[in-house]
């Protein structure tokens, strides 16, 4: 019947698709940065970022545009841990994004994937995944292992970075979905007080490695089409992570990685060419493809079971007459 359609699905399918063009732009615009221009300081771009995020916030709260709670000596305990888990996400992903090419990041990421798997199997009590979905990760997991051990621009440095970067983001998604169900804060007030707490470490962390030296001497600073850049980069770090809340208070944590691995589909081919870093050899390339090939296919997997379970909710309601 018509009052059965389920128009819930398109503020989820919307946010979903915001996230990507967010992610994958995002992306592209903090290589240039590091990469292209070699901006020194990973720390400090981040750092720009989290700043920009916090201002605009605020002011939105100022000005009556956006909501959330004013400060009080519970919101550390209703936040915590996911400003930590933010940092290092954060952080470790600027870092193997400046040290990797733009493919090899890609790859490696997939196995977030994994993690976050698992976390939401051993912390939100989902269920054991199927077997296709078991092979899927196994492709990624090989596709991966190829495409390094033909790596012709290995940096054992970057690919610990991306690995850290991989905990925390399953850490992260899943603590996050967790927070946005628990707590009153609302996705502005769980944004604002998550990138507020971890300004000052962020701070310290640039002023004790030198890199806020780094940053301030840094020639490019004459050069107006990187100083747009640079900018741009912090203002989209704001609209990325307020892309990801939504997306993942809208559908799951899981759903969240799954767009970003359709998006890095896209950046895996485009990184080839932009930042001058990758090194093409045929073992590399097919690795890559083969795990693109597992993202792929267990991304299409894990909507399918989606929307067979969005299907089945509503077959339910329908015949018990829950219209809700």
């Amino acid at each position: 019947m018509a009052y059965a359609m389920d128009f819930s699905r398109t503020p989820g399918a919307l946010s979903a698709a915001t996230f990507g063009g967010v992610s994958f732009l995002v992306l592209i615009i903090n290589k240039e940065v590091l990469t292209v221009y070699r901006f020194p300081s990973s720390l400090f771009l981040g750092l720009g970022q989290m700043l920009f995020t916090v201002s605009l916030l605020w002011m939105g709260k100022a000005l009556g545009f956006i909501t959330f709670p004013n400060f009080d000596l519970t919101i550390p305990r209703k936040v915590l841990p996911l400003p930590l888990l933010y940092l290092g996400n954060h952080l470790f992903g600027l870092i193997s994004t400046k040290r990797l090419s733009l493919p090899m990041f890609t790859a490696l990421r997939k196995i977030s994937i994994i993690f976050t798997l698992f976390a939401e199997i051993a912390l939100l009590g989902l269920r054991k995944p199927s077997l296709p979905v078991q092979f899927s990760v196994v492709l990624m997991i090989v596709g991966a292992a190829i495409a390094a051990s033909a790596d012709l621009s290995y940096d054992g440095i970057g690919y610990l970075c991306v690995l850290l970067n991989n905990v925390f983001t399953a850490a992260n998604g899943v603590c996050t979905k967790y927070k946005l169900n628990e707590t009153d804060l609302g996705r502005f007030g769980v944004l604002y007080y998550n990138c507020l707490f971890v300004v000052a470490p962020c701070a310290a962390l640039c002023i004790y490695t030198e890199d806020l030296d780094l940053a301030l001497h840094f020639e490019g600073w004459r050069d107006t089409s990187f100083i747009f850049l640079f900018f741009t980069s912090c203002m989209s770090g704001f609209v990325l992570l307020t892309a990801i809340i939504t997306c993942t208070q809208q559908n799951s944590a899981l759903t969240t990685i799954i767009i970003g691995c359709f998006k890095n589909v896209l950046v895996t081919y485009v990184g080839m060419i932009i930042g001058g870093d990758y090194i093409f050899s045929w073992m590399n390339f097919i690795g890559l493809n083969v795990c693109i090939g597992g993202g792929v296919l267990y991304s299409l997997l894990s909507i399918t079971t989606q929307a067979h379970e969005k299907t089945n909710i509503i077959a339910v309601a329908c015949t018990t007459g829950d219209e809700r």
